[in-house]
């Protein structure tokens, strides 16, 4: 059997791994917890708000600042549920579909994690401003243990991001504010699962796959606003990334002993994707401001992985585009006393048929309290809560081991998804100097 066919099977690995942190908040594997100021009203009206913490979302928030301002904040993200084997089925060469085998349930296999971030914007002059923010927004740890249904499609995956994005921003008028921004960001990836002898008798061998990559993007957005209303609108780019590292594959035995191996410079190509915000914050008393926000993703973007030398090929994701939409409502309880509360309702870019474990994704609701306090006249603490509830969702996608190769190997995915939530708790501060 050659290497080159067998490379495809941890191929196909990779093409999982990348989207796996659906069951985080956001949206698929992408993380919104970006500040804690907007986790207390579910992320609604972040491009209309203004300031160093809304910097992700539009670059223009800080144009026409007249002092300097740094935020950072942590989110602990705590998600829950069950990914369930009901009905897989393997078909070994020549032999008879049978099932899988393994734990018929894997609970919580998204590990904990905490989400840093951070911004600084300093004005230059009384109309531009320059800001720089660095965040992650995608990255998370997920495990499965070797004995599970699912583990042929994943065992432990990581994956980390590092955006860094410098903005300037110009306060144009005394009604509109611009912005720009480009997004520098790293990738880094390691990700197993295991694959399957020819016999059930057999131990699983195993693949792993590690990778990294800096690639760039970039962000514009503008913001209207009078003494009532703002209106914000920010593009994010796609991103292309181009991760390079190494396959290791071991444990096989028998007739595919000779196919393990150590490969360098395997390289993978995929998209994560294009946002268009639309913010809007009103202002409806001296106390009350109401905010919405919708966010259009292009995860259609997010089609195949394309591999390059030596597979030379490409693996279909299919995903679609999708949107999020949120409302929210800020209440100045004191002058120094903000109390936030929002709802947040997200779209799933995965279709059903082609949706595996290791990207158990689902629509969701996301509900949010917060608020944020002045400790002092120059620092404002800020926190929020949040709680998401997942839809039930069928992870359906049919896969193959060692595809195109006599010990071509049939996966006949059927489990669920059930019971899946989240508790996301996050907290920051604001400082001006």
């Amino acid at each position: 059997m050659s290497i080159l066919k067998l490379s495809l099977a941890a191929a196909t690995a990779l093409a999982g791994s990348v989207g796996f942190a659906a069951s985080a908040n956001a949206q698929a594997f992408y993380l919104q917890e970006q500040a804690a100021r907007a986790a207390g009203r579910a992320f609604s009206g972040e491009a209309a708000d203004t300031g160093a913490a809304s910097l992700w979302w539009n670059p223009a928030s800080i144009a026409g600042m007249t002092e300097g301002e740094a935020t950072i904040s942590g989110s602990l993200i705590l998600p829950r549920g069950e990914v369930a084997d009901t009905g897989t089925l393997i078909r070994r060469p020549g032999q008879a579909l049978a099932p899988v085998g393994g734990d018929a349930a894997t609970r919580n296999p998204i590990n904990n994690g905490v989400l840093p971030s951070g911004a600084i914007a300093i004005p230059l002059g009384d109309r531009v401003a320059f800001g720089l923010a660095v965040t992650s927004p995608y990255s998370f740890t997920t495990d499965y243990p070797e004995t599970s249904w699912a583990r042929y499609s994943a065992l432990k995956t990581e994956l980390r991001t590092i955006d860094i994005q410098p903005s300037v921003a110009v306060a144009v008028t005394d009604w509109l504010r611009v912005g720009a921004a480009l997004n520098v960001e790293y990738t880094d990836a390691s990700l197993g699962n295991a694959l399957p002898n020819v016999l059930a008798t057999l131990p699983d061998g195993r693949q792993e796959l590690k990778g990294n990559g800096w690639d760039f993007g970039w962000s514009a957005g503008f913001q209207m606003h009078n003494d009532v209303a703002t209106i914000g609108v920010a593009y994010k780019s796609a991103i292309k990334h181009t991760l390079t590292g190494d396959l290791e594959v071991s444990g096989l035995l028998g007739p595919l002993a000779a196919s393990n191996m150590s490969l360098s410079d395997v390289e993978a190509e995929f998209y994560t994707p294009a946002q268009v915000i639309v913010g809007a914050r009103f202002r409806l008393s001296d106390r009350f401001t109401l905010n919405g926000q919708v966010v259009h993703y292009g995860w259609g973007k997010f089609d195949a992985i394309r591999l390059g030398a030596p597979l030379n090929t490409a693996i279909p994701e299919n995903y679609r585009d999708s949107w999020s939409l949120a409302t929210g409502v800020d209440y100045a309880a004191s002058p120094k006393l903000t109390l936030r509360a929002g709802v947040q309702h997200a779209q799933s870019p995965t279709r059903d048929g082609e949706r595996d474990a290791r990207v158990p994704d689902s629509d969701r609701w996301n509900y949010a309290v917060g608020g944020s306090y002045q400790l002092t006249p120059g620092f404002t603490l800020d926190a929020g809560a949040n709680y998401v509830d997942f839809k039930d969702a069928t992870i359906d996608r049919v896969t193959a081991a060692y595809p195109g190769t006599a010990a071509q190997t049939p996966i006949l995915t059927s489990g669920e998804l059930q019971n899946a939530h989240a508790f996301v708790f996050s907290l920051g501060g604001r400082l001006k100097f």
